[in-house]
């Protein structure tokens, strides 16, 4: 499934902060087009992006990468990434990686986005 990728700056008073709407899936194979747009809204003085992921469906390890990196990059500035409309299987990811006590929990990224995968395929089942 395709990714779409809708970037709008804000103005005003919150100038300076940049929301990322997210559609579809987050994976191996589009990551990389997440990460070229990204590029420049991190090479200007943005501080802040909000990621809306109201219509992202899907998220492997390679999605969480570009969620790390951005989020690093803005710490360093003194911002933040902020992450808002999370869909269930996609929350559940995220409170998965939040409650790894360590990176070597998976033998590797394949074995991690099976699980994820599996997870969000029997967290979508429940509805």
């Amino acid at each position: 499934m395709p990714l779409h990728i809708s970037i709008q700056s804000a103005g005003g008073r919150d100038a300076g902060t940049v929301t990322i709407t997210l559609a579809g899936s987050l994976d191996t194979a589009t990551a990389p087009e997440l990460e070229r747009q990204l590029a420049p809204v991190l090479g200007s003085p943005t501080r802040d992006i909000v990621f809306d992921l109201a219509q992202l469906t899907f998220i492997t390890s390679a999605g969480l990468r570009v969620f790390a990196l951005t989020r690093k990059t803005l710490k360093e500035r003194g911002g933040q990434a902020s992450f808002v409309h999370m869909q269930p299987q996609i929350h559940e990811v995220f409170e998965i990686i939040k409650s790894l006590p360590g990176v070597a929990v998976f033998k590797d990224a394949a074995e991690l986005d099976r699980y994820l995968a599996a997870r969000q395929r029997a967290h979508g089942q429940d509805h």
